[in-house]
């Protein structure tokens, strides 16, 4: 337990506590955040005839709304905390109790007297939950890391874990632990395991929400009036803290309207917003535009800059910074991940946490919103296949004979496809276009999101920092999915139905930019760095990435310099991340 409970210090630095009891053992490490004296965990109440215990990580949102339902059914508080309103929550409504959270989150009640256990995690998926039984045992955690720290889970990988790594890899399949017998409990799904007197335990999982279609009943003007007011209201809710709170700022749209709506708070409110940058030695130098990154981020920064009245950070990584964050990155993801696009982020969260413990940030926009070329592409958008993963065949071709045993990488890959579009919600009578898009908003949902929430939350939490994500607010993601896409795309600019709702917010010049996704290091010296890591790797026979990558394949991809064509993952993972997620695989391995 003990273990267990270390591997979770740097997620949670500032508290920890442990229930035992008969069969349950309920270990915890807190970031405190909300009411820093009196919500200390494992948090118990007694009520009703049963003891309820519970564990907890997120933040919940309309705290104040549930704290006032549960008042007025004679409810006592003796905190502010989210955390205890959560657990009176569950004791008055039971599983119920989710239907009416709006937050992030993924938490565990014991009820000691019934002998069960309620596991749950957030609709769109923000905070992490895997699980793993063993014989009579239900073992879960935050983290792989911390599972692999039991005795009854080693760190063993089969062939369906190491073909997600291999073919769809820094993604994974909804609910693969990759490691032997580890699930992740799906966004929007909760658990009940029951220790029973007599036979075996139980555990049944089931889905309390989802995206559904719907007609769409407002015009454009309501439809903006309404967006308007839910990224509000969303951003507004996700300030609450009893800690400092930033915002990143890219000088993009959504962190700029995130950054935008947090500094009028703070500043009605007689206090300076934090604001963060991140970028990279000589990248203005050596950067150039292409249809992915049509310009640089400084200019638009300084707008912004000029525009609030928040008190700005510009962090700026370099090479000799970057290429060791790829191992730590990978010690905080659990996972190769999204190679010098994870470790940047690692080292800007090392960066802000001296200044902040959390911060907001616009992820998940592109996604409800439409903004990915994948979505705006005709030609793209109707290609069969994961649109930001067209590279299977490239993928199986550094493979050597026999790892996947005999698993066809292109029937493994397409079958997730196929499920991911059987389970879209669409109302009849949509036209093909509509039907489409309707399939994009949920192969997004399911696989491409969850990658980026996946990484934000690792490297963040992996210095003590609670990264919020307002555009991931259920409502925005329910109303938005039924909205027809010539209302998203208005204009003909992507996300333009967000840039007309959020009009006055920002200055013209940054509300119209065009996308620019988060930014990635062109300084050759990273490219040579990354290359002399994976050489130096070849000459090792014991490399473990040896057993499985062709070492001629991977010398090809060195020789390709920075012409590979073939992106990796998604359009930021080119030649120089190719190589560094090689690095990290091998790293992993070990």
């Amino acid at each position: 337990y003990c273990r267990m409970q270390k591997s979770l210090a740097r997620r949670g630095p500032d508290q920890r506590g442990m229930y035992l009891h008969g069969h349950a053992a309920l270990i915890h490490a807190r970031l405190a955040v909300v009411d820093l004296e009196n919500g200390c965990q494992p948090m118990v109440l007694d009520q009703g005839g049963e003891k309820y215990i519970l564990v907890y990580n997120g933040e919940l949102y309309n705290t104040p709304e549930l704290h006032a339902q549960l008042a007025a059914l004679g409810h006592c508080f003796v905190s502010h905390s989210d955390t205890e309103v959560l657990l009176h929550a569950f004791a008055q409504w039971g599983p119920d109790c989710l239907e009416k959270l709006n937050g992030i989150f993924a938490f565990a009640v014991w009820q000691q007297r019934a002998q069960k256990l309620f596991l749950a995690r957030d609709r769109i998926g923000v905070k992490p939950l895997f699980y793993a039984l063993r014989g009579d045992s239900l073992i879960f955690a935050s983290e792989l890391k911390t599972l692999l720290c039991h005795p009854e889970i080693p760190p063993q990988v089969d062939a369906h874990g190491l073909a997600d790594v291999l073919l769809l890899g820094p993604g994974r399949t909804p609910g693969c632990g990759v490691f032997r017998n580890v699930q992740e409990l799906k966004p929007g799904c909760c658990a009940e395991y029951t220790v029973p007197q007599v036979g075996a335990p139980r555990l049944t999982v089931r889905r309390y929400w989802q995206l559904t279609d719907h007609d769409h009943p407002d015009d454009f003007a309501a439809t903006t009036r309404k967006v308007r007011d839910l990224v509000t209201d969303a951003i507004e809710r996700q300030l609450v803290s009893d800690v400092p709170v930033a915002t990143f700022l890219s000088g993009g749209l959504d962190s700029s309207l995130i950054s935008a709506i947090a500094d009028s708070h703070f500043t009605a409110r007689g206090k300076t917003l934090q604001t963060f940058s991140v970028g990279y030695q000589d990248n203005k130098k050596y950067f150039h535009a292409t249809k992915f990154q049509p310009g640089a981020d400084a200019p638009y920064i300084r707008k912004m800059n000029d525009f609030l009245h928040a008190r700005h950070h510009w962090v700026t990584l370099d090479t000799p910074e970057l290429v060791p964050a790829l191992y730590a990155a990978v010690d905080a993801r659990d996972l190769p991940g999204m190679a010098d696009v994870d470790a940047s982020l690692l080292v800007f969260c090392q960066h802000i946490k001296p200044h902040a413990t959390v911060a907001l940030s616009g992820e998940c926009a592109d996604e409800i919103f439409g903004g990915y070329p994948w979505y705006r592409d005709p030609a793209v958008r109707e290609k069969y296949g994961f649109p930001w993963a067209q590279s299977t065949a490239y993928r199986a071709s550094f493979l050597k004979p026999g790892v996947l045993g005999g698993i066809d990488p292109a029937s493994f890959v397409d079958t997730r496809y196929q499920q991911t579009l059987a389970e879209t919600s669409i109302r009849s009578g949509l036209p093909a276009a509509e039907r489409r898009m309707r399939q994009m908003v949920n192969l997004n949902f399911k696989w491409f999101m969850q990658t980026l929430l996946d990484r934000k939350d690792r490297m963040s939490m992996y210095s003590g920092l609670e990264v919020r994500v307002p555009f991931c607010d259920y409502r925005i993601a329910e109303y938005l999915y039924s909205v027809p896409w010539e209302f998203k795309d208005w204009g003909g600019q992507e996300k333009g139905l967000l840039r007309e709702a959020m009009r006055g917010v920002l200055p013209d010049e940054v509300l119209w930019r065009r996308k620019s996704p988060y930014p990635k290091p062109w300084n050759p010296s990273y490219l040579a760095a990354v290359t002399a890591e994976l050489r130096g790797i070849l000459v090792d026979p014991a490399a473990p990435i040896l057993r499985i990558i062709k070492a001629d394949a991977l010398e090809t991809l060195l020789a390709s310099g920075a012409d590979n064509p073939i992106p990796w993952y998604g359009q930021l993972m080119t030649t120089p991340q190719t190589i560094a997620w090689f690095v990290q695989l091998n790293y992993w391995l070990e």
